[in-house]
């Protein structure tokens, strides 16, 4: 997985991953957000061009761009400023892209610091109701949440470079063993130790049954479901989840998930509506905010990718809502298969139009 970098200034640079706050970036530039013009600017590496998320250009590759808060920090990179875009010219101001901006540069600057939303929203001098309610409409997410992905960012690049556990766990911010084994072990999906090793000898059973859509493989974790997969070769299907995760013990185990494949068969033949299984899913905060609206839509409806993308409050993101339902790992149990094209067709499926097909014809003759 790539990495990337926000920067707010020459004593302020930090490693990031794309799952955590960069992600909320690197959507706005692909939707070219407004709102967040002039709360940061993205320089490409390839061309040492650095833009506003508005800029008309072609977009670059994801693991080409790193981040900034402000045009100076750009510039000391060793960006130049694009000419289509301007970023170092001023634009008339936005009220809530200024609050935005001096939030994010308060928490990138302050991670070491006890950040509740009182005392961010006193640092940067607006109530805690104003400030949380401008800071979620413009980046889909709470200040408290920018701070824990953030802290987790910062750990997670400080243990891949090889720092101790205990460094890392403060430098993130972190202000016991306990805060960064709590929301770390949430976001990596394993311990931080287990993590900072590269994650060997984790434990995968899975199992592979026959169903009305062909091969049905269900793996899980110690934590939840990790994988749902569909397919005509279940040969396949068990190399595939090797490809998937390289470094674990995969072991097939057919009574350690019975009851998850009796329930996944069961809504396959109909006999139920929903599925609730436990779920251990590795997904950028974007990918996990779509995720979690598939799981809203009713059996038996669909809803088309532009309107996904309005209810997640990114109504410019339908190609990005499109790439996050074509990587859900977990087929049914997210069911990407109810979103469809706004035209009403069916568009792709992870897993086969076909399969989807039937799937969408099965759920809306209940009904």
């Amino acid at each position: 997985m790539s990495t990337a970098a926000i920067h707010t200034g020459p004593m302020a640079t930090r490693n990031l991953q794309p799952a955590a706050a960069p992600d909320v970036l690197w959507q706005a530039v692909l939707a070219r957000n407004r709102d967040l013009d002039g709360v940061f600017f993205y320089g490409v590496k390839s061309t040492g061009i650095f833009c506003r998320p508005t800029c008309p250009s072609r977009r670059p590759r994801r693991d080409q761009v790193d981040f900034y808060f402000d045009p100076r920090s750009a510039e000391r990179a060793g960006f130049r400023a694009c000419r289509r875009c301007r970023p170092t010219e001023a634009q008339a101001p936005n009220p809530q892209a200024e609050l935005v901006h001096r939030v994010c540069r308060y928490i990138e600057e302050s991670l070491e610091a006890t950040l509740t939303l009182r005392t961010i929203s006193h640092a940067v001098e607006s109530s805690p109701f104003h400030l949380q309610r401008t800071f979620k409409h413009v980046l889909g997410i709470t200040p408290q949440e920018y701070v824990e992905l953030r802290r987790v960012a910062v750990f997670r690049a400080a243990v891949r470079h090889g720092q101790p556990i205990v460094d890392a766990t403060y430098e993130a911010g972190f202000n016991s063993s306990r805060g960064v084994y709590e929301r770390a072990h949430a976001h990596l999906g394993m311990t931080p130790s287990s993590y900072q090793k590269g994650a060997p000898g984790q434990q995968i059973a899975y199992a592979i049954a026959e169903s009305p859509l062909g091969n049905l493989l269900v793996a899980r974790t110690e934590k939840g479901i990790c994988k749902v997969a569909l397919g005509d070769d279940a040969g396949f299907l068990g190399r595939s989840l090797a490809a998937e995760f390289p470094k674990a013990e995969i072991r097939e185990d057919r009574s350690s998930l019975q009851s998850s494949v009796k329930a996944i068969l069961g809504y396959l033949n109909e006999k139920q509506t929903s599925l609730d299984l436990p779920l251990d899913l590795q997904a950028t905060a974007f990918q996990m905010r779509v995720w979690r609206e598939l799981q809203k839509i009713p059996y038996g409806q669909t809803m088309s990718y532009e309107e996904i993308a309005r209810r997640i409050r990114q109504p410019k993101a339908t190609r990005a809502v499109a790439r996050a339902c074509a990587t859900n790992p977990v087929a049914l149990v997210v069911p990407c298969h109810r979103v469809v094209r706004k035209d009403g067709s069916m568009g792709g499926y992870r897993w086969g139009v076909e399969r989807k097909g039937k799937l969408l014809g099965m759920e809306s003759a209940k009904f």
